[in-house]
């Protein structure tokens, strides 16, 4: 026994008709209606969306047109039966092209004004200030590579020194040495129980994070123009992208210590770097700056005035004075300080021998480091100052008669390169009993 079928008479079996055209919503314009959404159906940018109900029934329909449509059912016996369903099918799937526009808050009543306020608006500002952040972000990791070394983009060009690996692993060496020229200390202060700690020009933030470690009930923040420090620090450490030559933002009378080290080359105006140290200190409060010249001296003289090394510190000197910022702060830092209005300026000279060469063990270590930092750092010390300002052009003679002064020359890299190995083959003479000058100053507010 067979079921229902239809007549076999070919006269009544209509001809299948035609599939409905597939009209589908072009990715491009589908972007388009999403972006032109507010963001409060959105929940805010990158959000999950929270649509309304209306929003809801237009989002299916949005959502099927990429479902092909069922074929026509063979049960069907009559053509007109067969229309009815392509027109239904043709009608359930054509793509309902609309374009929804952001409302004008100033046609709204006061509920949907209100409505408009508690969404969009704070949608709005939200995705402004990450646009910001990021814009931020972006603007101080963005470094600037010279000469195949990299800098720093905040500020570009404020500072002549690069924050790439190699120079940042040079700054862990010199803490090193500093730690050894104080006998471990990490200051020389005589603070007691501080509460918040600024470290200016904080480099890799090694400072900082062994300060934050000393003393865990205070505050340490370090500033300085590449964001390079670690992320893993202590919960009390903390670290601030910042020019310590603009106007401070910090709160007055709010700092008990500030430090800074080794930042030659980096102010132009010591007077009122130390006036800003003045403002932001509490009273009784203590700032502490360490520094060392860049010139090589000697007691025996055996670096004399026709000695490489002197060529060398006058190059650097002079070229210092050429980019408006001097190298040599450590003579000048305590006169600047008593301008400023601290009291009780102490100064602890102390030198820093270039190799092994002192007969003290404490010094000859500090030596052997001291060559080390200097001889894998020399490179970012110089290659921007000489290629980007010039001021003096070394001509290849080692006599100080061999310096030319030839203001706004810049030099190439070969050459920077050839005044760098000569400076680094008389680190290898055991007969050079060279040093650079230090110290350690310290007033009280």
């Amino acid at each position: 026994m067979t079921g229902p079928r239809l007549s076999e008479d070919p006269d009544r079996l209509p001809p299948p008709p035609p599939a409905p055209p597939m009209i589908m919503l072009p990715k491009s314009s589908q972007a388009s209606q999403e972006h032109d959404r507010p963001d409060s159906a959105y929940g805010g940018s990158g959000g999950t969306p929270s649509l309304s109900s209306a929003e809801s029934v237009e989002s299916v329909d949005t959502l099927t047109h990429d479902v092909a449509p069922p074929p026509p059912n063979p049960l069907l016996t009559s053509q007109h039966e067969l229309n009815q369903q392509a027109q239904r099918q043709q009608h359930l799937y054509q793509p309902q092209q609309q374009s929804i526009q952001p409302s004008n808050p100033s046609t709204l009543d006061q509920d949907q004004s209100s409505s408009y306020a508690d969404s969009a608006y704070d949608d709005d500002t939200s995705s402004l200030n990450e646009s910001i952040t990021d814009t931020l972000e972006f603007a101080c990791s963005h470094y600037r590579w010279e000469n195949g070394r990299r800098y720093h983009s905040y500020c570009d060009g404020a500072y002549w020194g690069p924050n790439d690996e190699t120079h940042n692993d040079q700054q862990d060496i010199a803490h090193h040495a500093w730690r050894l020229a104080l006998n471990q200390s990490l200051y020389l202060a005589p603070i007691q129980n501080p509460t918040r700690i600024l470290d200016v020009g904080t480099g890799t933030g090694i400072w900082a994070i062994e300060m934050a470690e000393t003393f865990p009930a205070a505050e340490v923040v370090g500033t300085d123009l590449s964001p390079i420090q670690p992320t893993w620090v202590p919960p009390n450490c903390m670290f601030e992208v910042d020019d310590v030559t603009l106007a401070w933002t910090f709160r007055k009378d709010s700092f008990d210590f500030i430090h800074s080290r080794e930042m030659f080359g980096s102010i132009a105006d010591w007077e009122e770097y130390f006036r800003q140290c003045y403002l932001h200190l509490k009273p009784g409060g203590w700032v502490e700056a360490l520094e060392r010249g860049v010139k090589p001296v000697s007691d025996d003289g055996t670096v004399g005035p026709d000695h490489f090394w002197t060529t060398w510190g006058d190059t650097v000197l002079s070229i210092g004075e050429t980019w408006g910022k001097g190298f040599n702060a450590w003579e000048i830092l305590k006169e600047k300080m008593e301008d400023a209005g601290f009291v009780d300026v102490v100064q602890v000279p102390m030198k820093w021998p270039i190799g092994p060469w002192m007969e003290d063990v404490h010094m000859k270590e500090l030596g052997m480091w001291n060559a080390l930092r200097l001889d894998t750092g020399l490179e970012g010390y110089v290659m921007r100052l000489f290629t980007m300002t010039g001021g003096v052009r070394f001509l290849g003679s080692v006599r100080l008669k061999g310096v030319r002064r030839l203001t706004g020359v810049q030099w190439s890299y070969t050459e920077v390169q050839a005044f760098l190995g000569k400076f680094k083959a008389c680190m290898r003479d055991p007969r050079n009993h060279g040093y650079l000058p230090g110290l350690v100053i310290n007033p009280v507010w």
